[in-house]
């Protein structure tokens, strides 16, 4: 399974604010030149950032910066404001309870995939936007 780019952009959206808020307005057209998207999709997901409580917008021109501290933002907060799914795996609803597997799937998959969910969802919770910012800086 694959999830959209939304979390991607989302972090590379709110990196830019975190590290240009202070030197420049963050619009959209700003942020699509680093993201190089539609300056669209680039509203949609602020929307959902903002949504979230991460980032205030000003209208127009005024661009958009950070309402909470980079430190108190974790990975597992931008994911689950800006994707639909929350879900890492998506169970087939139907199995046939006439087979084996069909019958016995669920009871033996549930638990594990539920263990798999929460191994990664605390690793996400451990990875703040300060982290990611410091290692952006000792990368440039």
């Amino acid at each position: 399974m694959q999830f959209s780019s939304r979390f991607t952009i989302a972090t590379h959206i709110l990196l830019c604010i975190a590290m240009f808020e202070k030197e420049t307005k963050v619009t959209s057209n700003f942020l699509s030149g680093s993201i190089n998207v539609n300056p669209v999709i680039i509203r949609n997901i602020l929307g959902s950032l903002s949504s979230a409580g991460m980032v205030g917008i000003k209208q127009g021109i005024g661009g958009a910066y950070l309402l909470k501290p980079a430190q108190e933002i974790t990975l597992l907060d931008i994911f689950k404001a800006v994707e639909k799914e929350e879900s890492l795996f998506h169970f087939h609803e139907n199995p046939n309870p006439e087979c084996p597997i069909g019958r016995t799937i669920h009871s033996v998959m549930d638990g594990k995939i539920e263990t798999i969910q929460s191994a990664m969802e605390n690793e996400m919770k451990d990875i703040t936007l300060s982290r990611l910012l410091e290692e952006t800086k000792e990368k440039m």
